[in-house]
């Protein structure tokens, strides 16, 4: 439901270079998956993905020069079937598309 597009990046590789402080962080379920959030504005910022633990999904609007509109094409999961419960097989709802308007 947060509908934010994820890269994915070792955790080793990322680096908080402005605002670590005003980071809060969540966790559930199985306390796997770590989501960190704004404790200011409440934008989901980064997690570190259930599915693979070594992994850091960075929300791509969170990055200086990178936009969710910078991609044509996503994949969406569905948000039921997570890999970890279903033979690590990843299901995808469908695919989210952004076609630019003409100006």
């Amino acid at each position: 439901m947060k509908g934010y597009v994820a890269l994915y990046t070792p955790v080793a590789s990322l680096q908080i270079v402005q605002g670590e402080d005003d980071l809060a962080m969540y966790s559930f379920h199985s306390g796997v998956a770590r989501h960190y959030f704004c404790q200011n504005c409440g934008i989901h910022c980064f997690h570190q993905a259930r599915s693979d633990p070594d992994l850091y999904g960075v929300n791509a609007a969170c990055l200086d020069d990178v936009s969710p509109f910078d991609f044509t094409e996503i994949p969406v999961a569905d948000g039921k079937n997570h890999p970890r419960d279903n033979d690590g097989k990843r299901r995808l709802a469908g695919w989210l598309r952004f076609t630019a308007e003409a100006d």
